[in-house]
């Protein structure tokens, strides 16, 4: 359709830097007390910064509250309640601000995970990963893999105003409803780091 072409070429964008850029402003508070708690009780570590994959298959970091110890499973003091909110997920819109995110697309995974997708399933690549997507507001951690790539390639399919609308209206429902992402390690090998 001709609106979802020009929402995607014209309007996407700047309607995500108007938005992180508000969002931002708005939520600065938050993010500096997050900060300097995690800083207080983190050894100085508030910021968790990891190299995944974006838009066109390219590499870049992402940036994230600590939630996790260097273990990588067990939740730092106060990492369990940043995750049920997603308050850990607030720097990102430091990612959105440089191009690297959208606010909504699919989640950004690990490069050694490239090799195990199917033909179709790379197609997520093919826009901007999302700090929410498709697959966050229809079960998120209880999906499968699979499940969760077969949304991340529908969204891409069905990119256009409507659906990303419908998305954030989910999205807010979600952070109200508190759901948490669980610390326990996936029994879905070979990916772990969907989240």
């Amino acid at each position: 359709m001709a609106i979802d072409f020009l929402y995607v070429q014209w309007v996407k964008r700047p309607l995500d830097l108007l938005l992180a850029i508000s969002l931002f402003f708005l939520s600065s508070p938050i993010i500096f007390a997050v900060f300097v708690f995690l800083a207080a009780t983190n050894r100085g570590r508030g910021i968790f910064r990891q190299q995944r994959i974006g838009r066109g298959e390219v590499p870049f970091i992402i940036y994230k509250f600590r939630t996790l110890e260097d273990d990588g499973h067990t939740p730092v003091w106060g990492g369990r309640l940043l995750r049920k909110t997603s308050l850990d997920e607030l720097p990102q819109l430091w990612n959105v601000l440089r191009g690297e995110m959208s606010l909504i697309g699919p989640r950004p995974l690990y490069a050694e995970y490239l090799q195990y997708y199917s033909t179709q399933h790379r197609r997520r690549h093919e826009v901007r990963p999302g700090i929410t997507g498709l697959a966050q507001v229809n079960g998120r951690n209880t999906l499968t893999w699979s499940e969760r790539f077969d949304y991340d390639v529908q969204y891409v399919a069905g990119l256009g105003p409507r659906l990303d609308l419908e998305i954030v209206l989910k999205t807010i429902r979600v952070l109200f409803a508190f759901r948490a992402a669980d610390f326990h390690q996936q029994d879905l090998a070979p990916f772990k780091g969907y989240e």
